[in-house]
């Protein structure tokens, strides 16, 4: 019986582009909530204090984010031996929380204003929040390209487009409260835009609460891996398979592998390893067993 455990980062997703944008991102929204908040006093709009008060909730979303990517590039020490990668896996579960807490009080601000309306300045909350729209546009932007290959980095986006949906909502309303007065249009737009955030966050809270829980990664087929180890020459029978993301771009694996012959079992274990990477897993650490050999664990009885 032998046992094996190698690290592989060539396959690992190295977004060298994110540090800058998180820095341009948090930059730009921190000056625009300042704005938003000094034009919610000056002009008495709860309205654009409730959004500045929500933008700034964003802002702290991406510096978590940036946080957990620093985290993830620290070393591993005999304490923490995969390092500070599960950090990203937790802020993005946690930016998804955050992202419906939002959505909460957003509900609970229509509502409560879709049975008392109040007067507001339709033209300068409009204004404000087209230069919202713009912000946080281009700050979702920054993130767009690398949405696909790292759940962190669709959590601050999905935070930021919802931003602009909420900045969209807000100019329509204003746009429409100027022109014709009605009030009540302001809370029916909210709990539009609030609806679309559920539906898109949903999606982000699913897959963090899979990977936090060690689930097999979103994108990974578990019956593709174990078909890729039984392909490769050699190998009689594969158990005892777990998946599990070590962080949301880098994917683990532990097998027990069944050979006919230990003299084939470097050969063997480097063919799987090369497989492997073909299906996203970059760690694996496989246990080689003889036909025949009992395991003595108790799933494989």
């Amino acid at each position: 019986m032998g046992h094996s455990h190698e690290h592989h980062h060539d396959h690992h997703h190295e977004i060298t582009s994110l540090n800058k944008a998180f820095i341009i991102g948090i930059s730009l929204n921190l000056v625009f909530v300042v704005a938003e908040f000094l034009a919610g006093f000056w002009y008495n709009s709860l309205g654009l204090l409730s959004d500045a008060g929500h933008n700034l909730g964003d802002v702290a979303s991406l510096v978590l984010a940036m946080l957990a990517f620093r985290l993830a590039k620290v070393q591993p020490t005999s304490r923490y031996t995969y390092g500070y990668k599960k950090s990203t896996v937790l802020v993005s579960l946690l930016n998804a929380v955050i992202l419906l807490v939002a959505v909460g009080i957003i509900i609970g601000e229509s509502v409560g204003k879709l049975f008392h309306p109040q007067p507001v300045e339709g033209d300068a909350i409009a204004w404000v929040a087209g230069i919202g729209v713009v912000i946080n546009a281009v700050t979702a932007w920054l993130f767009m390209k690398d949405k696909d290959k790292d759940l962190n980095v669709k959590g601050a986006y999905l935070h930021m487009a919802a931003d602009a949906l909420v900045s969209v909502g807000v100019v329509v309303s204003g746009l429409v409260i100027a022109r014709t007065g009605w009030y009540v249009i302001d809370p029916i737009i909210g709990l539009l835009i609030a609806l679309i955030i559920i539906y898109s966050t949903w999606g982000l809270l699913r897959d963090s609460l899979r990977l936090s829980l060690d689930g097999v990664p979103m994108g990974t087929d578990i019956g593709k891996v174990e078909n890729a180890i039984r392909e490769v020459p050699g190998v009689q029978d594969v158990h005892h398979l777990h998946i599990w993301a070590i962080s949301t771009t880098e994917t683990a694996l532990t097998a027990h592998i069944v050979i006919k012959d230990t003299n084939q079992m470097e050969t063997v274990k480097y063919e799987i390893k090369h497989e492997l990477e073909h299906v996203g897993v970059q760690h694996a650490t496989l246990e080689f067993e003889t036909t025949g050999a009992c395991c003595s664990e108790p799933c494989c009885e």
